[in-house]
């Protein structure tokens, strides 16, 4: 007993934590011979919070196509090209046997046909218009990995091959379609026509691909489309004298989705993370009002540091952290219907240098996620994402070496999202996180 309260006096003296409400009973599991024990709860640890932005984001083979842009009140402009190959499902008009058929075949129309996948983020009661252009550059990556990132871009034409101005309605409609320019669509007609294109390599020397730019001026929106149903459609139809015509078409398929991919752009002048550093290093919350950020596609992310964890292992001979709980509070006024909250964080371990090495996971080995608590009150206290982080922080205070590992927070979908959201940090004035460490000496 005189031990425990030399412990508490200790833990009091160097954490501040000073209130009858910091000791209890707590049921330690069967790793600490399975007893109810008394133990120290800690809850002034120092939390370091900073901003960090990935060098990149694979958005290849993601399977949305995501096409729009806003301008974000806090994290600047968004926005969002699309670019990918298309290649037919067949490469020769409908033929019955005669070879002379095809040439009363003739070019109607061609159009572009997307498929909403019912994401969206941003203002969709506002219109949005992007235009279709045609790469002169083939979709190949130019790295060794086969991968195209957020970064990434293609050569493309200035001519629009197509426009379209809409209202997004991701919910309550199955597809856009945006006509596009018939003269494109009649010289591929043509080629198919005259056999000048009769394979993948011969195709794809002609059309190399297509991107969508959304306009800069009126969009207020990122919309997702589904890559295996979007499609380029061609029509044409047999002509004979006196008789109705008979339609046709051919279908252009985005058939590779690796060759798919999404340039997700943040112009972040002007804003409290302007200056965020190259990814290596990190932005302090000291120098952005309080606050962290994460921002999904543009690969902006929050680190979180615990400075002095190690201290912990001076309070006894034998101890050790039996839970912990970290909650990370959204800001207020930094969320809403336009810009809601995820349902939860994904969580990595990474180094100083931000280089991730692993998922954060329990004593279990199950992967941890942040999970947001949507109880709110009449000041939103009770709004945060809850991560338990017990068998981290103990991994950290009983480290021999210098080194510490950092929590690095993204979110879900991070390759192929522009979710995001702002957190507080531990001086924050309204939504400061908040640390529960339950300490054990045995």
């Amino acid at each position: 007993m005189h031990k425990f309260i030399l412990i508490l006096l200790f833990a009091m003296t160097v954490f501040s934590c000073g209130t009858d409400s910091d000791a209890g009973e707590f049921v330690v599991g069967s790793d600490y011979l399975a007893v109810s024990n008394k133990v120290v709860l800690i809850d002034t640890v120092s939390v370091e919070m900073s901003t960090i932005n990935f060098d990149s984001l694979v958005t290849s083979n993601q399977s949305r196509i995501l096409i729009g842009n806003y301008d974000d009140p806090i994290y600047g402009k968004v926005k969002s090209n699309s670019y990918f190959q298309v290649t037919p499902g067949t490469y020769a008009l409908i033929n019955s046997g005669s070879d002379t058929e095809t040439t009363n075949y003739v070019f109607d129309s061609i159009s572009m046909i997307l498929k909403y996948d019912k994401y969206y983020y941003g203002d969709t009661t506002k219109v949005q218009t992007f235009d279709i252009h045609r790469l002169i550059q083939k979709v190949k990556p130019n790295t060794d990995d086969n991968n195209f990132y957020n970064n990434s871009a293609l050569s493309y034409s200035d001519e629009s091959l197509g426009t379209i101005s809409y209202k997004p309605r991701p919910l309550e409609k199955d597809s856009i379609n945006i006509k596009m320019s018939a003269a494109f669509g009649a010289a591929l007609f043509q080629k198919l026509k005259k056999r000048e294109v009769t394979d993948f390599d011969s195709f794809n020397e002609y059309l190399k691909g297509l991107v969508l730019v959304p306009s800069t001026s009126n969009s207020a929106s990122v919309v997702g489309f589904h890559v295996a149903t979007s499609k380029v459609r061609l029509y044409y139809s047999k002509y004979q004298a006196e008789t109705e015509e008979t339609p046709y078409f051919i279908d252009l398929n985005i058939s590779d989705e690796t060759k798919q991919f999404n340039s997700i752009s943040l112009d972040k002048t002007g804003t409290v993370i302007q200056n965020l550093p190259i990814s290596t290093s990190k932005l302090s919350s000291s120098l952005t009002n309080h606050e962290g950020f994460i921002q999904s596609g543009t690969g902006v992310a929050c680190r979180i540091d615990f400075p002095n964890i190690k201290q912990l292992k001076y309070l006894s001979d034998k101890g050790a952290i039996v839970d912990a709980q970290l909650v990370l509070r959204p800001v207020n006024n930094s969320y809403s219907e336009q810009y809601p909250l995820a349902d939860s964080l994904k969580i990595y371990v990474g180094d100083n240098l931000n280089r991730i090495s692993a998922s954060l996971v329990n004593s279990a080995g199950t992967s941890v996620y942040g999970i947001l608590n949507k109880k709110s009150d009449e000041f939103n206290e009770n709004i945060g994402y809850l991560i338990p982080i017990g068998n981290f922080l103990q991994k950290e205070m009983l480290k021999q070496s210098d080194s510490r590992s950092s929590l690095i927070l993204t979110l879900p979908g991070i390759s192929k999202t522009v979710n995001r959201i702002v957190l507080g940090d531990q001086k924050h004035m309204n939504n400061k996180i908040l640390l529960k460490i339950y300490y054990i000496s045995y």
